[in-house]
């Protein structure tokens, strides 16, 4: 079993005791040794209790819940119209900051889109890497969903053609057509959705 630099040192305190022990023997010392010895035995199980912590890792930075929650109603709802050649996301940022919004869920988004671009995931490791894919329409817009964290728009997408259906994360270049119809969810001051899209934060 390994030991820690505290462990080696509380041990040495206990050999230190021992002595102080045997000198109080001879000089008829009280019980300070044997509180000495307490001290030592208490500290040494709580060392050995307490969980190891990982090198080099931050002090300030908890590791993520297996689960985590945020409670809140919606102190409003926010529907958005774009119209002709508006970009999606653009458009979409617009919209909140007009609005001030901090926290939201977006609910619903519907529309037509001339053209696309998106992201998606293309690995399974750490650091995730993205695949970038564009194109151009017509399509169906069917989806917008996502959240506004701390102001900032996290957002994907789902369109079809009469051929196949594609999603992905929204990026700009993503063209409405006829219109896009945003519907956004505002949360409730204090909740916050920070960290809640960091993968870092695991």
């Amino acid at each position: 079993m390994k030991t820690t630099n505290r462990q080696r040192w509380l041990l040495f305190l206990v050999l230190a005791a021992a002595i102080a022990a045997d000198a109080s023997r001879l000089n008829n010392i009280g019980t300070g040794p044997s509180r000495l010895f307490a001290i030592c035995a208490d500290e040494l199980a709580a060392s050995s209790a307490a969980p190891a912590k990982s090198i080099g890792a931050s002090k300030d930075v908890a590791a993520a819940p297996p689960v985590y929650t945020v409670s809140s109603r919606f102190s409003r709802v926010v529907v958005v119209r774009l119209r002709n050649d508006a970009d999606l996301l653009e458009g979409l940022k617009t919209a909140v900051a007009r609005e001030r919004i901090k926290n939201a869920v977006i609910l619903s988004g519907a529309g037509s889109l001339t053209s696309y671009h998106v992201h998606v995931v293309s690995n399974t490791v750490f650091p995730p890497t993205n695949a970038f894919i564009r194109g151009t329409g017509p399509y169906d817009l069917l989806t917008t969903t996502g959240y506004v964290i701390d102001g900032r728009v996290h957002a994907h997408i789902s369109f079809s053609d009469t051929q196949k259906t594609l999603g992905g994360h929204l990026e700009p270049g993503t063209r409405v057509f006829t219109f896009a119809i945003l519907t956004l969810g505002v949360l409730e001051e204090p909740a916050s959705l920070q960290r809640f899209d960091d993968y870092t934060w695991r």
